[in-house]
């Protein structure tokens, strides 16, 4: 990292430190970003670094894990591990490559977020033993367990979604998350007790936020909302497959096909 881009990092951790708000505020609507639901875990002090692993894996979608990390990374100095099965570079599905600073093994065994992306390599994952044992170790003493798009296949093999509302990009939700236990929901984000699972790959910065507001507050998450300047306004209406349309679905659903395959087999085994 260049001295600017070092300056840059610390000028962000700064702003957002400054608007740490904790405890969190009353909800202003049932199941909003702004408060817990009673059962969830309690909002990590502010005088303490919140403990995040973020997994790594062939295949994985930068963007599922780049976009949460973004806003996470403030709230996490020294604390954010980026795990794979072993340290070194991990190519992505689109062959940017990102490295893992720990291994399986060397992950810190007490967690505050444990967090799954998706990606195309998320068959070949579904059926990694050592990965799934990896995630069930961690998310037994994990505060929040959490994932974006196909991730939530990633976390229902290991049997960590059974019994819970959860959502996954909308190619799999309906066919695949009730095969691995969890009932699927037609939402962006979904909380159901400490397990936060986001829709497909851009629903992961709404995650980042939410989960940003629960760890630490809901100012702290505008702060870094703002930070980012993210003001969605995409130039098309075709983020889902209403809006989209037929011939628009039928071009995604060729390319998605041996990620939807590839996911329903390995979930019926």
């Amino acid at each position: 990292m260049t001295a600017p881009e070092a300056r840059r990092r610390d000028l962000v951790a700064a702003a957002l430190a400054a608007a740490l708000v904790w405890p969190l505020r009353p909800a202003q609507a049932a199941g909003s970003a702004d408060a817990p639901d009673p059962i969830s875990p309690e909002p990590i002090p502010p005088d303490r670094p919140v403990r995040i692993a973020m997994l790594l894996y062939p295949g994985l979608t930068a963007l599922d894990l780049v976009g949460p990390q973004t806003f996470l990374a403030g709230l996490a100095p020294g604390s954010l591990h980026l795990v794979g099965a072993e340290t070194g570079p991990v190519t992505s599905d689109t062959g940017l490559a990102l490295v893992a600073t720990h291994s399986f093994a060397t992950c810190p065994a007490d967690l505050d977020v444990l967090f799954v992306p998706g990606g195309d390599g998320t068959p070949a994952q579904m059926g990694h033993a050592a990965l799934l044992a990896f995630l069930r170790d961690r998310a037994a003493r994990a505060g929040w367990v959490v994932s974006v798009c196909t991730g939530s296949l990633i976390l229902g093999a290991a049997g960590l979604l059974r019994g819970y509302r959860a959502t996954s990009h909308w190619s799999v939700r309906d066919a695949v998350l009730p095969l691995l236990g969890a009932e699927p929901v037609a939402e962006r984000v979904v909380f159901d007790r400490n397990r936060v699972t986001a829709a497909g790959v851009s629903a992961g910065l709404d995650l980042g936020l939410a989960l940003a507001a629960r760890l630490r507050g809901a100012d702290y998450a505008r702060t870094a909302q703002l930070v980012a300047e993210y003001a969605p306004a995409p130039p098309f209406r075709a983020g889902t497959p209403a809006e989209a349309g037929p011939a628009v679905v039928r071009a995604a659903e060729s390319i998605l096909a041996p990620l939807v395959t590839g996911a329903e087999a390995v979930a019926r085994r």
